[in-house]
């Protein structure tokens, strides 16, 4: 393996023995012609090269295998098959409760997991007063760790990860069971780690974390890999893949501007006109999108206007702040007991920045029937720093059910930088009032 290569799994595969009853087991090793064994592969043919210094999200339904793999890089698990190469000292933040001795107090297991990682004793005691107060446990450190409630175990086993100079980290889904203000504190040290060059394997069902902290992402479905690629795209098709697999039925839609849409269903619709014939615009157009849902009702056309209230185009250019009118048409095919229609728009790494539906903006659709059709209109400024947005829109019946259709990339959108000049500092420009209070300062006597 390559000194820039800090991760290399070659045809990596793990299976597992199930037993219909304890006895099948010993049938295994004295009689292995009569045995009863079902073998389950948790993962299968892995193929993987990260470089060091990269960040990789992994993400997949519950039983696809993230774990099983991480376990392995880890080295907790051996492989059935393959290569497995890593380069670097590892600490691991696996599932709930591996690593600790719960009989042991918090400092006890703040050593033993240290010199498991390879750290000296003097090491540890020089990191241990960082590791106590990034966990801000309290006295409880000095409890049995089977006393912990699961918010401080995790607060702990982060702060042994983080604080022993890792070369490789990897997280897998801990983080959720923290509370909100350490969930924020991890991210930060995480990105700060990210940034000195430790190269980072992160799980997470969280897509906005995955979007803002990933350089890169893998998709793994059955045990194998299904798509890589940057998180955004990794992500999308993730989320069609589950809403496939909920439907029991192919969703996607691929739309380009030589053919019309096809129904999420087996039927063919046509693309429906602008609704308001008064707004110049094309008929339904998405050159770059991709689509998923039940098709039990159909966003048939999405336009935008500009502060004159005139159609802005496929590729919309706008003023910065400038008051936009977005038009969502949806066409109903299968009767639905409840409509909501949003919207989101979308850095260039997928983060949401403005969003809304017509749930929160207190619109009540109630029962609509076959062949009905609505407009939504929603009308917002646009305070976003320079640069290219794009826009997803989606319906569905409340937010329990499957979408009945969600778009993503529709189109994109540009914003122009202030005409006052002004620098943008972060991803929305709030209003400012500044207010400053000179107080004069006494009078300095200098005496010699």
């Amino acid at each position: 393996m390559g000194e820039e290569i800090a991760i290399s799994l070659q045809n990596v595969s793990k299976c597992f023995k199930r037993y219909s009853r304890p006895v099948d087991k010993l049938k295994e090793v004295l009689l292995p012609s009569h045995s009863k064994v079902d073998e389950f592969w948790a993962i299968k043919d892995i193929n993987i090269e990260i470089p060091k210094g990269q960040t990789v999200g992994i993400v997949g339904r519950n039983g696809s295998g993230k774990s099983t793999l991480l376990q392995i890089i880890a080295g907790t698990l051996t492989p059935s098959s393959g290569d497995v190469q890593v380069n670097g000292r590892v600490s691991a933040l696996l599932e709930l409760g591996s690593g600790f001795n719960p009989e042991f107090t918090g400092r006890q297991n703040v050593f033993f997991n240290g010199r498991l990682l390879g750290l000296s004793q003097k090491q540890i005691e020089d990191r241990f007063d960082d590791i106590a107060a990034f966990a801000d446990i309290g006295d409880f450190i000095e409890q049995p760790v089977k006393t912990y409630s699961s918010g401080m175990f995790v607060r702990l086993a982060f702060a042994v990860a983080v604080n022993v100079d890792p070369e490789i980290l990897i997280v897998d889904e801990a983080l959720a069971v923290g509370d909100i203000v350490f969930q924020h504190r991890c991210m930060r040290r995480m990105r700060a780690m990210m940034d000195s060059g430790v190269t980072t394997l992160f799980v997470s069902h969280d897509a906005g974390a995955i979007k803002t902290l990933c350089n890169s992402a893998i998709m793994l479905h059955d045990g194998k890999i299904h798509t890589t690629g940057l998180p955004n795209a990794v992500i999308l098709e993730y989320l069609k893949l589950v809403t496939e697999l909920e439907l029991g039925l192919s969703t996607e839609v691929e739309v380009n501007s030589q053919q019309q849409v096809n129904n999420i269903s087996d039927n063919v619709i046509p693309s429906a006109t602008a609704a308001n014939s008064d707004i110049e615009s094309p008929s339904l157009n998405f050159k770059n999108a991709t689509r998923r849902g039940s098709g039990k009702a159909k966003i048939e056309n999405v336009k935008i206007l500009n502060q004159l209230g005139k159609y802005a185009g496929e590729n919309p250019v706008f003023l910065f702040n400038e008051k936009v009118t977005l038009v969502v048409n949806v066409k109903v095919y299968s009767p639905i007991n409840s409509c909501i229609v949003g919207f989101h728009l979308c850095d260039k790494n997928g983060n949401e920045v403005i969003g809304s539906n017509t749930l929160e903006e207190n619109i009540t659709i109630d029962r609509l029937a076959a062949a009905e059709e609505i407009e939504i209109r929603f009308e917002f400024n646009l305070p976003l720093r320079p640069g290219s947005y794009s826009l997803t829109v989606a319906g569905a019946e409340n937010y329990e059910s499957i979408s009945f259709d969600w778009i993503d990339n529709i189109m994109v959108v540009q914003i122009l930088p202030p005409d006052t000049g002004k620098r943008i500092h972060a991803l929305v420009a709030q209003p400012m009032v500044v207010k400053i209070n000179k107080k004069s300062l006494p009078n300095i006597v200098t005496q010699t």
